[in-house]
């Protein structure tokens, strides 16, 4: 246990978990989209849903898909600067969702080129677990640097990824793949202890059977 798991994090709004965590939500959804978006559709699901107004969760998800950290004073007047940034902010709410984590929001953005769904929960203590990124089903806090990779699934890629980012010294801390079926389509998500490179994304997506590279920076 660690200083952080017993005062908690540093942090606009009452609750750790339904404002911290919601904020953390919203801007590691802003990140793994990866660019400018005018769109964001966000549910709030279960105890988000029922107390997210009073512990101000509605606020504090807008605020980090605006970019704003847990601790931003400006969280408080999250949707009046959500109407001045120019992008469609709309939130809903829904109560009861038994598969789903008490605490667990649903962001869908919508760019110039892409639309991206993801799906998260947060934990307690301001951590979160993003559970889901356009259909996949995945595991990752974004307390690591992470690169996530949409690619097809066959031999071959994650061996190279692996070897690309060794000849970079750049150290795999966690690594989790997810498919829809066999040969079909593959979602990568690899945490690492270092920054990976700028040119990371090029890279890697210049081999074939790699469509999308996404860097999510801590």
């Amino acid at each position: 246990m660690n200083l952080f798991d017993i005062i908690g994090p540093v942090m606009i709004g009452p609750s750790s978990s339904h404002t911290a965590g919601a904020a953390r939500l919203g801007k590691l959804a802003r990140n793994i989209f990866g660019e400018e978006f005018y769109k964001a559709d966000i549910t709030l699901v279960n105890s988000f849903a029922n107390t997210g107004r009073g512990h101000g969760t509605d606020k504090a998800i807008i605020a980090g898909v605006l970019g704003m950290d847990p601790d931003d004073e400006s969280i408080k007047k999250a949707f009046e600067l959500g109407r001045e940034s120019g992008i469609e902010i709309n939130i809903d709410f829904q109560d009861i969702d038994r598969e789903a984590h008490p605490n667990t929001a649903r962001i869908k953005l919508y760019g110039k080129d892409k639309i991206m769904s993801i799906t998260g929960c947060s934990l307690g203590g301001g951590r979160v677990m993003i559970q889901e990124i356009d259909g996949f089903k995945t595991e990752f806090t974004g307390e690591y640097n992470t690169i996530i990779s949409i690619q097809r699934d066959k031999p071959g890629i994650v061996a190279y990824v692996a070897s690309y980012l060794a000849q970079k010294n750049i150290n795999i801390a966690q690594m989790k793949l997810s498919r829809k079926s066999k040969g079909d389509m593959a979602l990568m998500i690899i945490e690492t202890d270092e920054l990976p490179p700028k040119t990371v994304k090029e890279d890697l997506e210049s081999y074939e059977g790699i469509y999308k590279i996404v860097v999510s920076k801590v």
